[in-house]
């Protein structure tokens, strides 16, 4: 995540850091500002322009985008995203995931992304795996991942609530 009480560039900073050791000089580093500007001016939410923002002060989204942005910046060959979209508005979650599948691909990342948001699951990724009290009761992939539609996964959830009385 973000620390809301620092600002985008010491966020950016600190990310950037990331598994370095620490001394007692500055934390943020002059010479990487032009950097994190390239990098945020990617997201296309004026971030750019607001590196001395306290991360508070963002919306959920542009935190969002900016968290997303800050995990990727050093190599990483894992990412797991739990309900990143959740308390976003649609457009909003919309553009996040945009930018997680741009990310992922461009990073070539094995990704796991929890999401009750049937549209994203469908969409999104080359695997989907249905979960219900700690079971996969649905695991598609390839071409069987590619043909689901949404209806599908509410058919599946619609069985399961009525199987459990829910």
């Amino acid at each position: 995540g973000t620390c809301p009480s620092m600002t985008i560039l010491e966020n950016m900073s600190l990310a950037d850091n990331k598994g370095r050791a620490y001394g007692l000089g500055l934390g943020t580093n002059k010479k990487r500002i032009s950097h994190y500007r390239e990098m945020l001016s990617q997201l296309g939410l004026g971030l750019e322009d607001m590196m001395g923002t306290k991360v508070g002060a963002l919306s959920g989204g542009q935190r969002q985008a900016m968290a997303l942005l800050m995990t990727t910046m050093t190599p990483i060959e894992f990412l797991i995203l739990d309900e990143h979209t959740a308390a976003l508005d649609p457009k909003t979650a919309e553009l996040i995931m945009q930018l997680t599948d741009k990310i992922v691909r461009e990073k070539n990342l094995t990704t796991i992304m929890v999401t009750h948001n049937l549209r994203f699951a469908v969409e999104y990724g080359n695997r989907l795996i249905m979960m219900h009290q700690g079971q996969a009761v649905l695991d598609k992939a390839g071409k069987e991942k590619e043909a689901l539609a949404i209806e599908d996964l509410l058919d599946q959830f619609n069985e399961i609530s009525i199987e459990t009385g829910n």
